[in-house]
């Protein structure tokens, strides 16, 4: 955290994969917190998949121009692979600029004695996905394309700098989140539930709930 910030209002972060239930418990905590204090709440996940799915929705075009794009996505998400191009790396980096906006609204906040309950939270435990850095996983190829990774990395190191006061790590299994998520790809939630037990938050204080039970 920034000396500059040693007064911010507090932070509780709820993170895990698709399904985990960090939307019900949000809601829960803001319910109990704002009894208390000032509270709202801020979405700090990509909001790609409701692009998507927005996307798929233009007549005739619409299905294969998403399937290109989600491609070209996840091609970037493979350690093995290389960005490919430049304009999938600007399309990469503004959505993480969109995050780093959404970021900055909910700093805002806290300097102002706003609590914070967010539903999800920046990281670079884990490359590639998962609220982490989009550059960061392929191999990045050509001098544009690398200054698009070196400037998105130093974006989200920015951000983890300044450390939730509590992350509550939602743990679930690819069933569970599947069942509750059916529209999702089976494989990105397995993913993402692998690498949910990787983030560490900077060092942040981690409180693990079982997302399978009822909170």
């Amino acid at each position: 955290m920034a000396s500059n910030d040693a007064e911010l209002a507090p932070l509780v972060a709820v993170v895990g994969c698709d399904g985990s239930g960090k939307s019900t418990l949000s809601a829960a905590l803001i319910d109990w917190l704002g009894q208390q204090r000032p509270v709202t709440k801020a979405y700090l996940g990509l909001g790609s998949g409701n692009i998507g799915n927005k996307i798929k929705a233009w007549p005739w075009v619409g299905p294969r121009f998403e399937a290109y794009l989600s491609r070209k996505a996840g091609q970037a998400r493979k350690k093995e692979a290389k960005i490919p191009g430049v304009a999938t790396a600007l399309v990469i980096f503004g959505f993480s600029l969109l995050r780093y906006r959404r970021f900055r609204k909910m700093m805002t906040q806290r300097r102002r004695g706003v609590t914070i309950v967010t539903e999800r939270y920046p990281q670079i435990d884990v490359p590639g996905f998962f609220d982490g850095p989009g550059l960061a996983a392929a191999r990045a190829e050509g001098v544009v394309v690398r200054w698009l990774a070196a400037r998105e990395m130093a974006l989200y190191q920015g951000m983890v700098a300044y450390l939730p006061d509590l992350v509550i790590r939602l743990n679930v299994d690819a069933d569970t989140a599947f069942a509750r998520k059916p529209d999702h790809k089976p494989a990105s939630l397995a993913a993402k539930v692998a690498a949910t037990p990787l983030l560490r938050f900077n060092g942040a204080p981690i409180v693990d709930f079982d997302g399978c039970t009822p909170f």
